[in-house]
Order: structure tokens, then sequence, then C-alpha cells
């Protein structure tokens, strides 16, 4: 298989590709390399996939319209993980117009470029946050998401709903996976696991939002991975017990689906810091905070749809996880 990555030197995107070349595909990875966050980490990303195959990287913008076209009209992908994207809640708040730049218009070119050039299944991120303020748990993909309590939710939802009427109108295959919390090493500095680690190592205090009193669904890299490329072997077919009258939001008479991804074992973010003080050896100085704006307290993901569909159960405990996370930390930054 010929399959575009996009958002290869970020955090799942590398780990993606690296798989992939693992078992013999093609893979061309693009990426703008913005700035968001320390742009050599994603360098050193890039650098783990030189030599493991057949890869290429190109250096490239998704809001690129014409430069997006051409690179679907010269390639002839049969396949595309698009894991490129504007992340993080926070950052929405300040900067509201990168996210729909990205999330929005570059999802529009991924999908333009699929339509016009054959491609046999489009796998796409999407977000735990789409759940907004939903509270019955765990989440499942069969509940409406129609209260996002952030921009960035929005524009995941907007993903889904984008790739839905690509895939009514253009019979375009379509998988969108809501991933949850996901971490592990070459992770994305500004979420929790990497935030808190460097502060405990420097001796700084850590932000704990709403008080301590937050659970998320931590996810980690390697059954991640596992699962998206299954489901990039599995494209979609219409649901043929679809009933309109009584719309499943995860399936559709397209060829369509929305899965979610997670671990199904949310942890209290307390218990997740103290894994990070055993392996660290000393202890975080913790700063309670209220709820930041965009928050939700929990994540929980139902994931019995996914293992229905390609056999897929996370299996790495978090305090495993946790522990190759902090010896890559150290190892990478040599402390």
């Amino acid at each position: 298989m010929k399959i575009l990555v996009t958002g290869a030197a970020g955090f799942i995107g590398m780990h993606t590709a690296l798989c992939l070349l693992r078992r013999g595909d093609s893979v061309v990875g693009i990426d703008n390399l913005k700035d968001y966050y320390d742009v050599r980490l994603k360098h050193s990303r890039l650098e783990q996939l030189v030599g493991q195959g057949d890869f290429r990287f190109e250096t490239i913008d998704i809001t690129d319209r014409p430069v997006m076209a051409g690179l679907f009209a010269r390639e002839g992908f049969d396949r595309v993980v698009h894991l490129a994207a504007q992340a993080g809640v926070r950052h929405s708040l300040v900067n509201p117009a990168a996210y729909v730049d990205s999330n929005l218009v570059g999802f529009l070119t991924v999908l333009e470029g699929c339509r016009h050039h054959a491609v046999q299944h489009l796998v796409y991120a999407s977000s735990s946050s789409v759940y907004g303020g939903n509270t019955r748990m765990p989440f499942a993909e069969h509940d409406p998401v129609d209260h996002p309590a952030s921009l960035y939710a929005a524009t995941k939802k907007a993903n889904e709903l984008m790739a839905h009427a690509y895939s009514h109108l253009y019979r375009l295959p379509t998988t969108g996976l809501r991933f949850f919390t996901v971490y592990g090493p070459w992770g994305r500095p500004d979420m929790a696991p990497f935030l808190f680690t460097r502060a405990i190592i420097e001796g700084r205090p850590i932000d704990v939002f709403n008080h301590g009193n937050m659970r998320r669904d931590f996810s980690y890299i390697d059954d991640i991975v596992a699962a998206v490329v299954r489901v990039s072997d599995r494209p979609p077919s219409a649901d043929g017990s679809f009933d309109p009258a009584h719309p499943d939001p995860a399936s559709s008479s397209a060829p369509y689906r929305v899965f979610n991804i997670g671990n199904q074992q949310p942890v209290s973010l307390l218990e997740f810091i103290g894994q990070l003080e055993r392996q660290l050896g000393r202890p975080a100085e913790k700063r309670l905070l209220p709820m930041q704006p965009g928050d939700v307290e929990t994540t929980y993901a139902d994931t019995s749809a996914l293992a229905r569909w390609i056999d897929f159960s996370p299996n790495t405990p978090l305090a495993d996880g946790i522990a190759r996370f902090v010896a890559w930390y150290r190892d990478f930054y040599r402390i």
C-alpha cells in the first residue's frame, strides 16, 4: 500500500508512520512543522523514520489547496491517515483562527484529494472532546455529541460531519477515530505527562485543575497505533441495518464509521501524578486550581464497537506506560 500520513512529525503521526513502514507499506509523510511547540522535537521524530523503509517526507501545510491537490494528483495514494491538526483545547481560547484554518480548511483539502483520486479509505483523527457536556459514562459513539465545550471540540465534530457528507455524496469510505488522552514516548510537550514530568524534575509546582478531581482515559501510544493501522485495513461499507427514522450517529447508509479509541480505564489525575512520582523518585509540588474553560471533568471510552470491528483490546497498564515514557524522557533530554 502507498499511504499518506499527514502530521507525520507529530506524536501519533510519527508512531503510525513507523508502524506502517515496519510492515512494508510505502509512506509519504507531510507536516507543516509549525512552532506550536518545539520544532526540534518534530525534527527528532522525523529522524526516527529515516531508513525504516520506503519513506519520504515533504514540508506541506494542509491548508495550501494547490499544493495539496498537486500532491494527490502526483502520488496516487491507496489510503490516507489524516492526523494533522491544530491540537489543544486551551490554545483554542486564544487563537481560534488557527483551528478553523487547520482543522476545517485543511480537512477539506484532504477530503477533496481523496474524492478526486479514488483513495480507498480515509482514516482521520477526531477527539474525545466531541463529547463535551455529556455526563453519561462511558462515552459511546451512539450518543449525540451536540454540546462541545471548546472550539477545538467543535472543529472535530465538524470533521465528522464533513466526512459523512463526502461518504454520502461520493461514496468515499471514511473512518473517524475519537482519541482519548494518548500518551507515551515522543509525546506532545503541551500535554500533562510531559508538562508534569518536566516540572517535577526541575522542582517546580505543577498546575492541577479542578482541585485534582479530574479523571482521564489515558491511552498508551502503542495500543492506539495498533488500532489505527487495523482500522485502515478495514474500509467501511454502508450499514445495511441503518435506520434513518432512528439514525445512529456512529454509522450510516454511506460508507462511514466513527469509533472511540481509548483504554476503557479512566484514572484520576492524582493517581496519574502518583505514578509519575514513583518513576521519577521525587514528589510533585501540586498547585490545586479550579476547572479551566473548555475542560471536562471526566473522559471514559466505551470501545466495544471498535473491539467488534477490529478485535481491538488495549493491554498496556498505566504503570508500564508511564515507566516507558519517563525512560524515553530521561534519555531524550539526557537527564
